[in-house]
């Protein structure tokens, strides 16, 4: 059977690549160098599917390899074949990977191909030094640590080769728990700076050969549960894999230095869609909120700053244009001392980097890893014991609570919200946005009961997501205009423009969630 490969890749700083690979020789390396081929269609349907096939020759052998996506961020499905040393390169031959559950899946994509031939795409050329470490504690775990310096080649079939540097930082575990890999890739990021990063060689590959420098932002997507009736860490355990999904690609492409405003925004939802799972759920099992909480709202904070402000403007100014307001830039000569830090900083930062690699730990553990409490040592501190699983019958008990509740408070509220001062108002926005995002992450345990219930449902809160959403817009854009006129006194004529506003959009809001109220609760029905 192909084993499940388990992993951390992270890309390394330039400035902090010597002390990486001085850190790592502190123990017995193995230097080897990998030169790989890598196959694909000409329309590139493995790419598509997130499956990789290449041969490589490792030193003197070449070995073939199929991989493809696993279950959440941390796993991938893989089978080797060695092919022993020989001179010149063997063929590629996906019958090799027959009988596996990733050859069969490969099989499967080329047949629905029309058996379209496997042409080569991409090349890497990598010298990679390898180290096993022991972590100690609970389990244990052996790690191999690979540091890989070289180069992808893109073969665009010209003469002119596309080449993209590569140098990052693999962990892999080899046998025992995977808190141990947890352990060990949260010191190591730390002590050096690393982020953690979604792309593959091959993907990198890929975009070479594409000339492509912005890829889309990856978007929310339902969780994923193995069963119809999940205990509740099993719930916990893929809503937090459904957000990291949505977080971990956004979060891979700004800490590399992409500034792509919907990258940008995506990233911002995926931790507002965490931060409602770990409010809404921790009594289905163990949410480490003191530690996780902190740097995701940090982050967020310092994103929206960036984004924001901007963001209201370039809405605002084509109305205020169309109403006769005067031009000029409400942000020029605002604040300087605002932060200077960049998209990539914030995702960079230490803490938060610490914290997807803790969540990324939490959504691959089994709940046995997590059961026993441990002693505290020199090195690491002690964990307590997880609560006994809630079976599945509490969970759907706890998330009718749940929905139920806020449903209710999003009616009171909408009933009084045209009474309710600035602040109150932009909470009545957050726990809509709670409402939706909790129906997302429990509709498909639902579905079954009545999917259609679901969609209308969701459908229903859209109108007062909608106003509250504009109404927040032209309450910010309210008081960023309020403070231009320090500045300039054009901004006088924005200011009461939303002014003259403001009555209308509360009463707008009040109307779209008092039309909550009536809609289907999907949750009412009993299994």
């Amino acid at each position: 059977m192909a084993p499940m490969e388990i992993e951390f890749k992270f890309c390394i700083p330039a400035d902090r690549l010597k002390a990486v690979e001085a850190a790592l020789k502190r123990g017995a390396v193995v230097r080897t160098r990998l030169q790989a081929r890598y196959f694909d269609t000409a329309d590139q349907r493995l790419a598509a599917d997130g499956m990789v096939l290449r041969l490589r020759k490792e030193g003197r052998r070449w070995v073939q390899t199929v991989k493809a996506i696993g279950d959440n961020a941390l796993h991938r499905l893989e089978h080797n074949v060695d092919l022993g040393t020989a001179a010149a390169a063997p063929q590629i031959d996906p019958q090799r990977h027959q009988g596996t559950p990733v050859g069969d899946r490969l099989s499967k994509l080329l047949a629905e191909g029309g058996g379209a031939p496997l042409v080569e795409r991409q090349s890497t050329d990598i010298v990679r030094l390898t180290r096993d470490v022991r972590v100690t504690g609970p389990g244990g775990a052996v790690v191999e640590m690979a540091l890989d310096i070289g180069k992808v080649v893109a073969h665009a079939g010209t003469p002119e080769q596309r080449e993209s540097p590569v140098c990052e930082l693999e962990l892999e575990l080899k046998r025992g728990d995977v808190q141990g890999l947890v352990s060990l890739a949260r010191r190591w990021s730390q002590q050096h700076g690393l982020w953690f990063s979604t792309v593959s060689k091959a993907e990198r590959g890929a975009r070479l050969l594409a000339a492509q420098e912005t890829v889309e932002a990856a978007k929310a997507e339902a969780p994923r549960f193995a069963t119809q009736h999940p205990d509740g860490r099993a719930v916990q355990q893929a809503v937090v894999a459904s957000c990291l999904a949505q977080m971990l690609p956004n979060a891979s492409e700004i800490a590399a230095g992409s500034t792509d405003e919907e990258q940008i925004h995506q990233l911002r939802i995926g931790i507002r869609r965490l931060r409602t799972a770990l409010r809404e759920l921790p009594e289905l099992g163990q949410f480490d909120t003191a530690e996780w909480e902190p740097p995701l709202v940090d982050a967020f904070r310092a994103l929206g700053a960036l984004r924001d402000r901007e963001q209201v403007v370039k809405l605002a100014q084509p109305r205020l244009r169309e109403a006769g307001a005067p031009d000029f830039d409400p942000l020029a000569g605002g604040d300087t001392a605002a932060s200077t830090l960049s998209p990539g900083d914030i995702v960079r930062a230490p803490a938060f980097q610490n914290v997807l690699v803790s969540l990324i730990g939490f959504t691959a553990a089994e709940p046995a890893e997590a059961a026993p409490a441990t002693v505290a040592t020199e090195d690491s501190p002690a964990v307590p014991s997880a609560p006994a699983p809630i079976n599945a019958n509490a969970v759907r008990r706890l998330l009718r609570k749940r929905l139920q509740r806020l449903h209710k408070q999003v009616r009171r509220d909408g009933e009084r919200f045209e009474s309710l001062d600035t602040e109150s108002q932009h909470r009545v926005r957050k726990r809509l946005k709670r409402l939706r995002y909790l129906a997302e992450f429990v509709a498909p345990l639902f579905e079954k009961e009545d999917g259609s219930a679901v969609a209308r449902y969701l459908k229903a809160l859209r109108p007062a997501q909608d106003a509250l959403g504009e109404f927040n817009d032209e309450a910010v854009a309210l008081a960023l205009y309020r403070e231009a006129t320090a500045r300039d006194a054009r901004a006088w004529f924005a200011v009461g423009w939303f002014t003259a506003r403001h009555a209308a959009g509360a009463k707008a809001c009040h109307k779209a969630l008092v039309k909550i109220g009536d809609a289907p609760r999907f949750w009412k029905k009993r299994s």
